[in-house]
């Protein structure tokens, strides 16, 4: 399924190569000032840039097509559309024979049996984040008040950002790809969002973050360190406004506390890259030699905060 959200509910559609990519929002309140513009500065934040980016350069314009009318939503379904023009869709048309290594062209084409649309990684495709992005721009308009800061903190392992444009020369020259890690932290949380169990704060949250392409791992507040703590270390204590330190994350049973809301996420490398790499020949039947072409990002990880932050409010949105 492609939703996420039972009152506030998200669909994506599109291919990376098709006409276009868009996203359906169900439960949006009407009454909410909203135009085109309003969704440009986080749809820039999510453009390729600089030497770690893609080549591919698209107007990214949304039409929207439907729950819009004179410059306020409806209440009924909000349709976002962004048509596709620059697409070069010769690059791709060896990965049914030779499936890329860590990408999902060979387990797509045994699910669809061979009918899935491989140009571009298709529905696969970190193209499918952009109309995310733009729910994200509307579900924070429905979170007045919170706010969110979310930032690449780590690339490459290295914290020290003096280094990581280095780092990408390298890595770049090299045929290869890097990852990162982003956290988000979101003020101004009510206390009380979120259910024990199966939807708990961390558990969707955890949901929506990993239906993000490479994401590989995410944890709350102190995270995997609290594994190697003590409980006294750990453990939150209460003041009279909630927590007076944010161990948890600003999550308790599964429930917002009051305090901030902070994760971190891990983002692997991209797995298109032109360095030479081994994988299995389906036409010729045997081990070949693999050379990725096409325009790719170094390190999608750069891109990936907005993405995060866009998740999160729509998320959040729902439990509102």
């Amino acid at each position: 399924m492609d939703s996420f959200g039972r009152i506030f509910r998200v669909s994506v559609f599109g291919e990376s190569h098709g006409r276009g990519v868009g996203a359906v929002l169900d439960g949006v309140p009407d009454g909410i000032e909203l135009e085109a513009s309003d969704f440009r500065n986080d749809i820039d934040r999510r453009r390729p840039s600089g030497p770690a980016g893609s080549s591919r350069r698209e107007e990214d314009v949304p039409e929207i097509l439907s729950g819009l009318y004179e410059g306020h939503t409806t209440g009924a379904p909000l349709t976002i559309f962004f048509p596709n023009h620059n697409t070069e869709s010769s690059d791709y048309q060896d990965f049914d024979a030779l499936p890329r290594p860590g990408h999902a062209d060979y387990v797509a084409a045994v699910k669809w049996d061979w009918n899935n649309d491989p140009r571009g990684g298709g529905h696969f495709s970190g193209r499918l984040t952009l109309p995310i992005v733009a729910a994200g721009t509307v579900a924070k308009k429905i979170l007045d008040g919170m706010s969110f800061n979310t930032s690449l903190v780590e690339l490459g392992g290295s914290q020290e950002r003096e280094k990581w444009d280095e780092m990408i020369r390298s890595a770049a020259a090299e045929g290869d790809s890097l990852g990162g890690i982003v956290e988000c932290v979101v003020d101004n949380v009510p206390i009380g969002l979120g259910e024990p169990f199966w939807d708990s704060v961390e558990s969707l949250v955890s949901h929506a973050v990993f239906s993000i392409p490479g994401v590989r791992g995410i944890e709350f507040g102190d995270g995997f360190r609290s594994s190697a703590m003590k409980g006294s270390e750990h453990n939150d204590p209460f003041g009279p406004q909630g927590p007076i330190k944010n161990g948890s994350g600003g999550v308790n049973g599964g429930i917002s506390n009051g305090a901030p809301l902070r994760f971190r996420v891990a983002v692997k490398p991209c797995s298109s890259i032109s360095k030479p790499q081994k994988t299995y020949n389906f036409a010729k039947e045997k081990m070949d030699t693999l050379v990725v072409k096409g325009r790719h990002d170094l390190c999608f990880a750069m891109r990936v905060p907005v993405i995060v932050e866009a998740m999160t409010a729509i998320v959040l949105a729902d439990l509102v």
